[in-house]
This record gives structure tokens, sequence and C-alpha cells, in this order.
């Protein structure tokens, strides 16, 4: 037998085997058993009877050592039990019985001293080894199990299961071995048993030869061996095995229904747990318990599956669990997501006990309802805390912005010494990326490699979202580059092609995309499929966005992001009809796809239609968010009528109908609705009498409006207002200074100009994207690097001569430089948008659209040569700026001069 092991220990390349004095017996040596020796040595074990299985020393590796409770070691006889008197073993059950309900480990020992005077009796024995195992006193239950003369299937099974649930998994199968190797047949006890320990060390491999070895046997057709192996599978997210086991079982109990609803919520197929919850009920009649209770929970998180949800509190109800720790808990989670933040209130006020569970619950489901505040003071009141805790903590500070308050707490965990897991690193990288400060990032950054944490797949993927976030993509790109092209490459590519597109990189995000897919190293989720088609609405790449909805309906089951992402590229690529057709198909919606269709209308300057979806939804009874009453206030923009009065409505509304508190971002759309219709004086009164203070985006939307009706006076005042905020994006100051260089005032615009430099800020340069033949072409103003700008200068030539003789006037005010007049319209001419449009004319077929997108604001001049360019060329141009689409056609633009 030894050398049989030692073959397969030399042909699986697996040192460490130390042999002993004995060569007779499976246990006359120990090694450390790494998963892939047990599998080869179980194959090798003969099924044969051989003589008792008696073992000459510990069974227990040499190099583990059982920690033993010297006090409580040697058993003490029992002064009133004379050895003469005639016994009655069923007193001694019921004493052990006794001592274990009571954990009275005297009992238990006195008991035992009293065994060892009688003669042996192997029930006895047994029940001995089991009552010292439940009361978790491993090392006394293996002492007994050594002074056995001869072993039992029951004994050894016994220990087997106590080292399972100790956390010595490769040392219980050791003895299994042991078991088969000396001709002891397992049961189906032994069964479940091993298969525990494979479950905690998620040994496939082996749980598929214990599975053949119980189909041998005749011994699953019992439900615990069944149970325990779709544990096994379940657990190793082996759906398909555990299904089959699950069908072809004879009989099954509420454990078995159990394990298979919580293995496919596991999965996510909620429908699918619904429909095995009906037939648990239906075909054998099961009541629900607290196990099933919480796992139906957690499937019935998503929006349309609130009612399931609920109709499962009932029946909890019902049957009387509600009151169970775990379903409470349960119920919780479940309503901090499906239901209101009263209801969770309700729910926590009226438990009489509560553990950590509770507590860190509480704390995120106040972080989802964004009551900061509120989940502070239930962390601070929590009589124990652990790493767990502080997590949920540290995930609802990012979730709600509080960047720094999550530094501070895992500052706080790192003087106290706490664990600090994965979760918690990619939580306050999270947390950093939202700082945007490089020092601190850096030095978290540090600490990861510190500590050796930075070949983790998850810590790399947030250090790359982390650097993404503050502008450093040398960094991101450098730790990409290093990363390992391992199955979890795709995350890295998927952060990587986030970051770029949220650096105003779409092109890069692009390229990366082609080569990944060139090189077929990648293989599409429904993630990268989301981050792509977010890319191909930034660029109008309808095609390539097409290609990947089609893509997903062949390959995905269709989940909600996916679906919001297919229509907010549609929209965004220009085509609202495919994007209300994906929307009206969606089986489900949630406030996120309403949001996204009344979005989509918003870009295309379409304020009525973007109002019929808002009555929809009030018809429907669709509870909206903050961000929703954003965008409907912003409808009022785009209405064909003067509606200013129902928007102020709106507004005043929204505290006292839907209870939620208006913010600067509700003002500041109010405000810009104010100044689209010339209102620039009630907009001033209106912010003065705001509540509150208005932050920049509200004076900003003033001064916005101000450069719409070229009223100076109030503009002043709005940008000396900015200026006094110290504004943090440097988009602010552009506004301001071109403001004052439309008034002529070159020496204020210099100074705003010199103080953005001073702080560190950079303009954003303005380019235009347009698509050609699958391909990203790019232009910044007066560019010359495209290999075709020879041919794209004579073609715009040409164009603004054919433009002139049609009636375009040069606008030289849009120069924003205080230049001669001959360069401002050489500076005026040579607009990136101008030179993508000439490309397209050029390239694209002669009824073909063009699609042209650009990423700041279109200039005037560029305007009005557009609509002269569809005069001239008879060409409809599709042209998407930072306010929305313009739609050129015979001379007139879609959005009536008005952007």
């Amino acid at each position: 037998m030894l050398s049989a092991i030692q073959l397969s220990l030399s042909s699986l390349h697996q040192p460490l085997l130390f042999p002993s004095s004995s060569s007779n017996s499976f246990l006359s040596f120990t090694y450390i058993t790494p998963p892939s020796v047990c599998i080869t040595a179980i194959s090798s074990v003969s099924l044969s009877k051989s003589r008792p299985f008696r073992l000459p020393f510990s069974v227990f590796p040499t190099n583990s050592v059982l920690k033993e409770e010297p006090s409580l070691y040697e058993p003490q006889p029992i002064q009133h039990l004379s050895p003469s008197t005639a016994v009655d073993l069923n007193g001694y059950f019921r004493m052990l019985n006794m001592a274990v309900h009571y954990h009275d480990i005297e009992l238990a020992m006195a008991v035992h001293a009293s065994v060892l005077k009688l003669e042996e009796d192997s029930h006895l024995v047994h029940s001995l080894i089991v009552s010292y195992l439940r009361m978790g006193l491993l090392s006394h239950a293996h002492k007994v199990f050594l002074s056995l003369p001869c072993l039992s299937v029951a004994s050894c099974t016994a220990i087997i299961s106590g080292l399972a649930k100790s956390n010595r998994e490769h040392e219980a199968l050791e003895l299994f071995f042991g078991m088969r190797n000396s001709g002891i047949n397992p049961n189906e006890f032994t069964f479940v048993a091993i298969l525990t320990a494979c479950n905690r060390f998620l040994e496939l491999k082996l749980g598929f030869q214990i599975h053949g070895l119980a189909i041998k046997m005749g011994c699953l057709s019992s439900i615990f061996v069944s149970n325990a192996l779709m544990g096994l599978y379940g657990k190793c997210g082996c759906l398909e095995f555990l299904l089959q086991v699950f069908d072809e079982m004879p009989q099954r109990d509420i454990v078995s229904w159990n394990t298979v609803i919580s293995s496919v919520v596991k999965e996510s197929l909620h429908d699918s747990a619904f429909e095995l919850l009906r037939d648990m009920q239906r075909i054998d009649g099961f009541r629900v318990d607290k196990f099933t209770v919480s796992t139906i929970l957690a499937a019935s998180t998503a929006s349309p599956a609130a009612v399931a949800g609920r109709e499962i509190h009932a029946s909890a109800l019902k049957f009387g669990i509600e009151s169970n720790l775990s379903v409470k808990n349960a119920l919780i989670g479940f309503y901090s997501k499906c239901g209101s933040l009263k209801q969770v209130v309700a729910l926590y006020e009226k438990m009489p006990i509560k553990d950590i569970f509770t507590w860190t619950q509480m704390i995120t489901a106040y972080m989802q309802f964004g009551l900061v505040d509120s989940a502070v003071e239930i962390f601070n009141e929590m009589p124990e805390r652990n790493c767990i805790s502080c997590n949920a903590l540290l995930a609802g500070f990012c979730r709600n912005g509080k960047a720094s308050m999550a530094l501070d707490v895992f500052c706080r965990m790192v003087e106290e010494s706490m664990d600090l897991d994965d979760f918690t690193f990619t939580s306050i990288i999270s947390a950093c990326g939202l700082t945007m400060e490089v020092d601190i990032s850096e030095q978290i950054h540090g600490f990861t490699v510190k500590l050796g944490l930075c070949s983790k797949d998850c810590i790399e993927v947030a250090l790359i979202d982390m650097y993404t976030r503050c502008g450093k993509m040398d960094q991101a790109e450098k730790l990409f580059i290093q990363c390992p092209d391992n199955d979890n490459h795709l995350k890295h590519l998927t952060s990587m092609i986030c970051g770029y597109s949220r650096n105003g990189k779409p092109e890069e995000a692009i390229s990366l995309f082609h080569l990944a897919q060139s090189a077929e190293r990648i293989s599409m989720d429904e993630v990268l499929s989301t981050a792509i088609l977010s890319v191909c609405g930034t660029l109008l790449f309808s095609e390539l966005g097409v290609q990947i909805h089609c893509h997903a309906l062949k390959e995905f089951v269709f989940d909600l992001t996916l679906e919001n992402a297919i229509v907010s590229m549609y929209s965004k690529c220009g085509n609202m009809n495919d994007a209300v057709k994906v929307f009206n198909s969606m089986a489900k919606r949630d406030i996120v796809s309403w949001n996204g269709l009344i979005s989509g209308y918003l870009l295309h300057r379409q304020g009525a239609e973007a109002l019929a979806v808002w009555f929809e939804m009030e018809k429907a009874s669709i509870k909206p968010d903050s961000i929703t009453f954003i965008l409907i206030i912003s409808a009022y923009k785009h209405t064909k009528m003067n509606l200013v009065h129902n928007c102020r409505k709106l507004l005043t509304s929204m505290k006292t109908l839907y209870d939620i508190e208006p913010t600067s971002e509700h003002y500041a759309s109010y405000i810009s609705v104010l100044g689209s219709w010339g209102l620039l004086e009630e907009a001033e009164e209106t912010i003065i009498d705001m509540p509150f203070e208005p932050d920049v985006s509200v004076w900003r939307a003033l001064l916005d409006g101000c450069r719409i009706h070229l009223n100076t006076k109030i503009g002043r005042r709005a940008a000396k207002q900015i200026l006094a905020m110290d504004p943090k994006d440097p988009s602010t100051y552009i506004l301001v200074s071109n403001l004052y260089s439309i008034s002529g005032r070159w020496n204020c615009s210099q100074m705003v100009r010199e103080e953005m430099r001073e702080k560190g800020f950079h303009k954003f340069p303005g380019r235009s994207w347009i698509i050609s033949q699958n391909k990203v072409h790019s232009f910044f103003s007066r560019d010359t690097s495209h290999f075709q700008a020879k041919d794209i200068y004579s073609g715009l030539d040409i164009l603004i001569l054919e433009c002139l003789k049609a009636g375009y006037e040069p606008d030289t005010s849009y120069v924003l430089h205080e230049v001669e007049e001959n360069q401002k319209r050489n500076f005026l001419f040579y607009h990136s948008a101008k030179l993508a449009v000439t490309y397209g004319l050029l390239m694209n077929g002669s009824r073909k659209p063009i699609r042209v997108v650009k990423n700041i604001l279109l200039c005037g001049d560029c305007h009005m040569f557009l609509k002269y360019v569809s005069i001239v060329t008879r060409r409809e141009i599709f042209l998407r700026d930072s306010t929305g689409f313009h739609h050129f056609l015979n001379g007139k633009c879609s959005c009536k001069d008005n952007w």
C-alpha cells in the first residue's frame, strides 16, 4: 500500500513524504496531503476486506498536534458508581445526553471514568465519542477513539465528522482512506462526513470520486448523502450536477429543496428559484422554513419580484417563523432594497434580539437610502464590531460620495489592528478614486504593495479604476500591462476601457477593445458589453453598437443593466425609434430604465415626449428618484410652449408629493429652464431666495443663460459669485473667461485663465469624432495629424467658398483671442467640427447622413456654417455636442438656434 501511494506522489511531483518504522499499515507514515494526492490515493485503495483496523498510533499527522485541556483530560472515577454494582447502561446514555445538553464537561468525564471500569460496550463508547465531539472536545474524543481495540464504521465516521467540522479536512481524508484500506466500508453517515470535508476546501474532483463510490455502494438513495453532494456541487458552482442529483432523488426533504433553491439564487436564476418554491409546495407539500424564507427573500431583491418577497413575508407570518432572527435579518435586507425606510425601521425596532448581522444590515439600509448620519449612529451604538460591519460602513461612504469619511474609518481600522480583507481594500481604493487626489491614492497603493496584495485580481482592478478616476492614465496603463493574462483578464480590460471613456478618450477605448478581440483574448460578458455600448453611444458608433446588441441577444440571458445600456446607446446614436422599441420590449424595468428613456428624448430636444414618459410613469405609479426630477425639470427647456409655471409647480411639489428634497442640482436645472426662456431676472431672484446656499452649478446655469441671451450685466454678477466660490472644474473658468471675451473685456478674460492655470486646471481641448468605414477618426482645431489632412483641408476650402457664395458670413466674435481679424477668420474656418464634417462628406456615400460628435459646446459660427453646408451639399448632418443633438437639413437646425 505504501508503494502505491509513493508511486502516486512521485507521478504528481508532490514531495513531503516522511516514512516511519512501519510499512504494513496505511497510517504508518505521515505526509502533508494535497487534495490531488488524496484523489489518487482513494482510487488505489482496495475494496477487499481484511483484519479489523487497529491503529498502532495516532491517526493524526505528527506535524499537527491536538490541543488538549490538561485540567480536564484525565477522567476521575465517580464515587457513587461501584464496579460491582449492576450497571444500567441506559443511565449512562441519559447522563451523557445531560452532559451535552448542559455542556457539563465534568459530568461527561465522570461517566468516561466509570465506563473505563466496565466491560467494553461499543454503543456506549461510541456515544462517549459523539458526546465529546458535540461539546467541542475533539482531543478527548480522539483519545477514546485510540483506546478502541477494534474500530467500527460508527466510531470512524464520528471522528471524520469531528475533524471536518474543526477545519481539519485533510486529516479527515486520511482517516477515511485508512478505513477503506482496512476494509471498513463507509455507510451513508460516513459519506456525509467526508463530503463535508470536501465542501470545506472545495475539492470538486475528489467529490466526483466519492459520488461514484456512493453510487457503487448503494448509498446515494439516502437523502442525507444526496443533500451533502448537492451542497458540494452548489458551493463549487456546478449547478448542472446539482440538478441532476436532485432530479434523481427518490425522496426529498426540506433540506433538499432549500439546497437547490439557494444554489439557483446564487447563480442569479431568480425566476427558477420561485418555480422551485412552487414545486416544493405542490409536489412534496413542504412548508417554508427559516432557510427557505431567507433564501427566497434574497431572490426577491429585484423590484419586479417585490410582490413575491411580500408573499414570502406573509408565509413567514402564517407559519410563525417571522420572529426568527435570520428571517428578520433577511426581511431587513429585502425591504431596504424593495421597500421603504419606514418598513425597515419598523422591523428593526420590533426585534427583541439583534446580532452583529442585524446591525450591519441596518448600516447598509441607511446607506442605501442616503442617510449617512443614521448609519454612523448605528455603527457607534454597536456593542461589538467586526471587519464585515466596518466594510459595510466603508462601502456606504463610497456609495454616498463620502470619501474622506471612508478614509477616516480605514485609518481607525489600521490603528486598532482590525482584520482587513479584500473587500476592505477594494472599498478604500474606491474611496481614493472618489477623492481624485493622487498623493493619497499612491499612499494606499504603496500600502497594498507592502502587504503583498497587489497580485490579487480584485485589488489590481480596483487600482486601475482608482488611477483612471484620478486622471493618471499613464499609471493605469502600467498596471494594466503588468496584469497576468489569466481568466480574470476580462475584468482588467473592462476597467481600462471604462477609464478611457471616463477621461474623454473613447477612441483609445475602442482601439483597446479591437486589439483584445483580434488577439482572441476575451470572451464578451454582460459587464464588458455594457462598457462598450457606453463608448459606442459616446462616439455615435451605431454599427458596433448594433453588433454588440445582436451578440447579446444570442449569448446572454438579458439582465437589466445591459438592456438599459442598449436603450442609452441607441438614443445617444440618434436612433430614438430603436431605443423606444428596446424599452417597450423589456420584460422588467427599473427607475434607471425610465430615466434613460427620458434622457434620450432630452438629447434630441424633445421636451413634450419626455414629459409624456413622465405622465406614463405617474399613471403606472412608478416611484421617481432624484435624477428623474432633474431630467423632467430640464424637459421644460425643450417644449414648444412656455410652460415655466408647470416647471415651478413641479419643483415646489417634490417634497410634499414625492418626499424628495430639492437639491442644488434641481435648482440648477430650474434656473437653466428660466434662462432658456429668457427669464434671467426671475432666475437671479430665485437663486437669492433659495432655502439653502446655492453652489457653483446654480450660478453657472444662470451664467449660461446670460451667454445665450448676451446679458452681460447679470452675467458679470454671476461670474463674480462663481469665482468667489473657488470652483474645482476648468469648464466653469472657461465659461467665465469666454463671457468676458465676448464682451471685449480681454484683460478680465486673461486674468481668469491665469488663475485657472495657477490652480493646476487645464482646459479640455475641443475635439470632434466621426465614424467612417467602421473606424474612428478624431480631429482637433486646426489639426493636421490625420493621414488625409491635405485632402480634408482642400475639401474644406472648397466648401467654405461654396457656403460664402450661398450667403454664409463668418462670425469672428466666436474667436475668443485678441488677434487680428484675418487670424480670427483663420482660427474660425478650421474648427474640429468643420474638419470632421468635411471628412464625412469626402468619405461617405452621396445619400448617407453625416454623423459627428463634439465633446464641448458647438460654437455659433460652426452652427451657422453647417446650416449652409446642408444647403450646398443637400445632405443631412447630425451633430451631437455637450447640449444635445443638432439636426441640420435644408438650412435649418432642430435646436431652433437655442442651445
